[in-house]
Formats: structure tokens, sequence, C-alpha cells
């Protein structure tokens, strides 16, 4: 089955592999907490990192995304999804991780026009521990188009998170229109 034509394909959402690269072997929290029991000041510091001796396991690993953001120096509050021309702008990701460790998240992005990519975006997020509060990624600033060229269609978007794993933590289609005013 083919993908629509103004939809990302699976091609095009892939995460760039590193030449070489070999993801590690996964351990859980626990065990994780468990290694060199005998060392005080690892212990503190897997402690910091909430893998310490209390840290069960509570189920399966979830990364959980809270919200997907638009920042801008010039942007107001009251926004619907309009991009103002030529302004300098920042995309970003707030998200929890439950349960075990996340390794090797990684945020893509694919902004296509009329069917035909215009923007790419893969950024690597990190590896990350279990944790109540959420982590927040604001990923680096781009310049949104201008003209009349830019303002005369509607721009389709597809983003994702994925992981070293390839499970896909988020996937999901929106769209932006650029205009001479927020």
């Amino acid at each position: 089955m083919s993908a629509h034509p103004k939809e990302a394909t699976e091609d095009e959402l892939a995460p760039t592999e590193t030449q070489g690269y070999k993801v590690g072997q996964s351990k859980t929290v626990a065990e994780l907490a468990a290694l060199d029991q005998e060392d005080e000041s690892l212990q503190r510091w897997k402690a910091s990192l909430g893998l310490g001796p209390n840290a069960a396991a509570g189920g399966s690993k979830k990364v959980i995304l809270k919200t997907l953001f638009l920042s801008s120096p010039t942007l107001s509050k009251d926004i619907s999804v309009t991009i103002k021309e030529g302004v300098e702008y920042s995309v970003g990701i707030t998200f929890t991780v439950e349960n075990e460790i996340v390794s090797g998240l990684r945020f893509l992005q694919v902004v296509k026009r009329s069917g035909i990519t215009v923007d790419k975006t893969e950024a690597m997020l990190g590896s990350y521990g279990p944790q109540e509060a959420s982590y927040t990624k604001v990923f680096a600033s781009e310049e949104s188009p201008s003209g009349m060229l830019a303002r005369s269609g509607t721009y389709n978007v597809r983003s994702r998170v994925t992981d070293d794993d390839k499970q896909v933590w988020l996937d999901f289609e929106w769209g932006f229109k650029l205009a001479k005013e927020w």
C-alpha cells in the first residue's frame, strides 16, 4: 500500500544509522541498581539518577509525550496553527519516562508542502531514566519561510519519537499555514 503523496514515508522517518554503533545490552533499573554494591560513591551517583536500592520497576518501559510546542520570542500567547513568516522559532517536547530506562531517544520530523519535502529535522534527545518529573527538550532555532509563495499553501508535518530499540513512542500528523502575522 502506498502512502498518500502528502504524507511522510517510512523511509523519511527512519532515524539515521551511525556506522559502527551497536546498541548495548538492555538492563532493567533493578539490575543496574544491583551492580557495584561495594562502591559507595557509585551508589550515590546511581541514586541521584533514580537507580538506588529502592528502584524497583513497576512495569514495562514507557515514554509519555506531554506536549509538543512551538516557541518564538515574537509569539503571542493566543495561537492557532499559524506561523508568522520570516520569524525565528523553535520546536520542543515535554515527556516523561516510566518504569525503565529508555536509551537513544530521537525526534524526527518531516515537513511537506504539496507533497514535496521542504524540511526534515532529526534530533537526538538522549537516554533517560524513569522519574515523575517531566523532561523538556527544545530543538535548534529555525527561520520560517517568507514571501507570497510560502504563504500560499498548507504545510503537512509528521512527527515521530523513537528509541535505540526502534520502538515508536509517538507518531502523528499535523499541519500549519504561514501568514504575515501571528
